[in-house]
């Protein structure tokens, strides 16, 4: 068991393998609807690629960021050298993942426009017409903030800043220390913006 668990690659197998084994039994019991089912799939990959990146996210807000001053320097590079430059990988593409199946879900339940647009493809008369297009698309749009921030403003100056895949060896110390501090507030704005995020996305689902 623990030479199973070791090995991350069949701990993640062993884990879709038993959610397969969960869809086997939901067709069994309830039948087989495959629109209603690619809908389902879509969301949930949506979701579970969305965990991976809040939960990064927060990863680096709520811990590196905050311990790293009281890492002694000569231990700091196994963080910004290995650790980071790794995270930074799964984050950045769990928020390409998360934005991609978003605007599949939305475009194939027929509301991307509608959500992009706040509700307010068809004017401002009765508006929201329907409040569930106005809360998932304020999800959407904080979403696609945050998305944005992590692809054209975090991973370019956290590069610079960690001197990632040594594409920036020659950049000035104070030019690192000022993109590693845009990487930072940038982050904490996407910190910022995730909660409202998240519950415009739940309640979309669940209070309208």
């Amino acid at each position: 068991m623990a030479a199973f668990l070791g090995n991350l690659r069949n701990v993640v197998i062993a884990s879709f393998g038993l959610a397969a084994i969960m869809v086997l039994i939901y067709i069994a019991t309830q039948g087989w609807d495959g629109l209603l089912f690619e809908l389902f799939l879509l969301r949930w990959l949506h979701v579970a690629a969305g965990v991976m990146w809040i939960g990064l996210l927060w990863y680096f807000n709520f811990v590196q960021i905050p311990t790293m001053p009281k890492v002694p320097d000569e231990l700091k590079k196994g963080v910004t050298g290995y650790i980071a430059p790794q995270a930074l990988f799964w984050f950045r593409w769990a928020a390409m993942v998360t934005m991609v199946l978003g605007v599949i879900l939305a475009l194939r339940n027929g509301y991307l426009l509608e959500a992009y647009t706040l509700d307010l493809s068809d004017g401002l008369e009765g508006w929201p017409v329907v409040p569930k297009y106005l809360a998932i698309g304020i999800g959407m749009w904080l979403g696609t903030i945050m998305w944005f921030n992590v692809w054209f403003v975090i991973w370019p100056n956290q590069q610079k800043a960690l001197n990632i895949d040594n594409k920036y060896p020659d950049l000035a110390p104070a030019d690192k220390a000022a993109a590693g501090k845009t990487a930072m507030l940038f982050s904490r704005v996407n910190t910022l913006l995730s909660v409202p995020m998240l519950f415009s996305m739940v309640a979309a689902g669940h209070l309208y």
